[in-house]
């Protein structure tokens, strides 16, 4: 069942009463995109897929679109009569481009957050265990640089960070995201850690349209 990885581009189609209800509710998005893989994939289907996807910013009042990628070979044919246009693009060789030292461009939205540890601060409430806390400003392009470094790039210039879509009516206990969309340009330092980064997603909150890196040659 293992694939190559796949790029699904799904224009929404806004007459559907699915898509629109899906644009207000990423984790209703997220249970529609998973109908693109097989079922019984285990406990952890959206991990075993390896499904990530992104709102992207462009047309959202016109035609929507929402990029999808799977390590299984998508199926358009799954989702509702009608719900979106579906185009893949095999994203074959992929790997083989990632070499060090050759620049990129990227683009991901991502979900930064620091853990807290139920520690009283003086004045303020004391935050619940496990919980997190999102991270804004200066601490959200830290933590980017951070994670970026971690997936083999180096960034060549600050990002530019921009607040990005995120709406879910069902919230866990201890869960708040709040998502920023990164993008500039980086040099790779580390191709296999940067592969699995592109495979996996990077960060918390891939349930909900976050961690989906994308490059291009700078």
């Amino acid at each position: 069942m293992p694939y190559e990885l796949t790029l699904t581009r799904l224009h929404l189609n806004l007459a559907h009463p699915r898509a629109r209800g899906d644009l207000a509710d990423n984790n209703a998005l997220h249970q529609t995109l998973m109908r693109l893989v097989p079922d019984h994939l285990g406990d952890h289907p959206r991990q075993a897929a390896n499904l990530l996807f992104r709102l992207e910013p462009e047309n959202l009042r016109h035609q929507p679109l929402i990029l999808v990628q799977t390590a299984i070979r998508p199926d358009p044919g799954r989702l509702p009569d009608h719900y979106a246009t579906a185009t893949l693009h095999p994203l074959h060789g992929l790997t083989g481009h990632l070499t060090r030292d050759r620049r990129v461009r990227y683009r991901i939205t991502a979900s930064p957050s620091k853990r807290n540890h139920g520690v009283p601060i003086p004045g303020q409430p004391t935050p619940r265990p496990r919980s997190r806390t999102p991270l804004t400003g200066a601490d959200a392009h830290a933590w980017w640089q951070r994670r970026a470094a971690q997936a083999g790039l180096i960034l060549d210039t600050p990002p530019t960070a921009t607040p990005a879509h995120f709406r879910t009516r069902r919230h866990a206990p201890g869960l708040e995201h709040r998502f920023t969309r990164f993008e500039g340009t980086a040099t790779i330092t580390d191709p296999n850690a940067l592969t699995q980064a592109l495979t996996t997603g990077i960060g918390r909150g891939r349930s909900y349209g976050a961690g989906l890196l994308s490059l291009l040659p700078a």
